[in-house]
């Protein structure tokens, strides 16, 4: 075997880079949980290996020769030489730009880069790959992986036309932890236990209520909602958004990203806990009492924690339109609808879909500000430079009156009930 096969064959599908990112100052090692410990056989005894290890990053969340492809005697190593070597230089910048992203610059390399680690990492795991494995019906381990670097982009149009909100959990003392599956899909309607949530799938990301959990470092976390659940959360969580294409082109607002969201160490639990339950056999973390999130939260059920919009932006910083214009030299230009739709595609132009969602949002809204009050659960720029931290006591006053009169129509008071998060 040669130094470089033996360099490149212990693979990392979550990178070292990521995971020192979880680490407390001065750190080491991680606290490193196997949720399904081996059961081990010796002379009529059975016993589970020990789930509970310290370990460095090397070795935690790795795999021999998982990027390995084989032709016959000979194994080559060039995908994680060359492909996830590239990719991982440039991400590793990508994800601290965006962890403290505060509308002050824009960096389109960046994005780029971010996105397609995003798209790649949702792939690059065990259970990335077995899904990736029937999705494209990849007779061997050689096709999935060249499968994998062809449909790099696979999700990249759909999280670029979501809504983004990166949250803060510096002030709980409860830290994010981090999985096999960093990439954490979760849809409300979609159990753990379900058809479509068993391994190795997640829940389609194009299904309307799909939201998508990326933990950047120890206190911020991407949290990405498809804009029509934004929108409209009134609608069946489970149908297909607008735009069902995946490989397509799409343009990215920077100034819609939401910041300043701080989260309380519950909210910090329950994502804790979303990402444990979709995780696949392992995660870690910097502290071991943040591995068992369940043993806090007031409810554990699936559906309480995104009706209780855990994972929601505020509305109150979205809105309607959104299509986007580029012109470019020469005089050529391109438009891009609220869902990422071309002017000749049908979808692009709907009357009766934005006059739903204008009416679910605006109610949206008003429910938004009656539950957390006038200060905004996170801000964009999209209003221009001046930021405005809380509602103006008019724009609030106004919210709570149309809200109060919501209220009153038939089984909105026994929906509003079942928002809440207690058992």
């Amino acid at each position: 075997m040669s130094g470089d096969y033996s360099k490149y064959k212990h693979n990392h599908y979550v990178p070292e880079w990521y995971q020192r990112r979880f680490m407390l100052p001065d750190q080491a090692k991680l606290q490193y949980l196997d949720l399904n410990p081996e059961v081990m056989t010796r002379n009529g005894h059975s016993w589970a290996r020990r789930n509970l290890l310290i370990r460095g990053p090397k070795l935690c969340f790795a795999q021999d020769d998982l990027y390995t492809t084989r032709w016959g005697t000979i194994s080559n190593v060039d995908i994680e030489r060359f492909f996830f070597g590239e990719l991982d230089d440039q991400a590793k910048a990508a994800v601290k730009y965006f962890s403290e992203y505060d509308h002050t610059k824009i960096d389109q390399k960046s994005l780029h880069a971010f996105i397609r680690f995003m798209s790649v990492q949702k792939l690059r795991t065990p259970k990335g790959l077995a899904w990736l494995r029937s999705f494209t019906n990849s007779p061997n381990h050689n096709f999935t992986l060249q499968e994998l670097q062809r449909l790099q982009n696979l999700f990249s149009a759909t999280w670029t036309d979501a809504v983004w909100q990166i949250a803060d959990a510096s002030q709980s003392p409860t830290k994010f932890i981090v999985s096999d599956n960093p990439v954490t899909i979760y849809n409300r309607e979609c159990f753990p236990g379900s058809a479509v949530c068993l391994p190795p799938n997640d829940p389609d990301i194009r299904r309307a209520g799909t939201q998508t959990i990326f933990p950047l470092s120890l206190d911020k976390v991407l949290l990405v909602t498809n804009r029509t659940w934004v929108r409209n959360p009134y609608q069946d969580a489970t149908k297909m958004g607008p735009n069902r294409r995946l490989m397509r082109d799409a343009m990215f607002n920077f100034t819609e990203i939401q910041t300043e969201r701080v989260l309380n160490e519950e909210e910090v639990r329950e994502i804790n806990y979303i990402i444990k339950r979709r995780a696949l056999r392992y995660i870690a973390a910097a502290e071991k009492d943040w591995l068992y999130p369940e043993q806090y939260l007031r409810s554990d059920h699936w559906r309480k924690m995104g009706d209780g919009y855990l994972l929601m932006p505020d509305p109150r910083h979205v809105v309607m339109g959104g299509s986007i214009y580029v012109g470019y030299k020469g005089g050529r230009s391109e438009a891009f609808g609220s869902y990422g739709h071309r002017p000749w595609e049908p979808g692009y132009e709907d009357e009766a879909r934005d006059a739903v969602e204008s009416r679910a949002l605006l109610k949206f809204q008003d429910e938004f500000s009656a539950m957390f009050g006038p200060k905004y659960r996170g801000i964009s720029m999209q209003f221009g430079r001046k930021i405005r931290r809380e509602e103006m006591e008019e724009f609030h006053r106004h919210h709570l009156d149309r809200d109060r009169n919501e209220r009153k129509k038939p089984g909105e008071r026994q929906r509003r009930r079942r928002l809440m998060r207690v058992s």
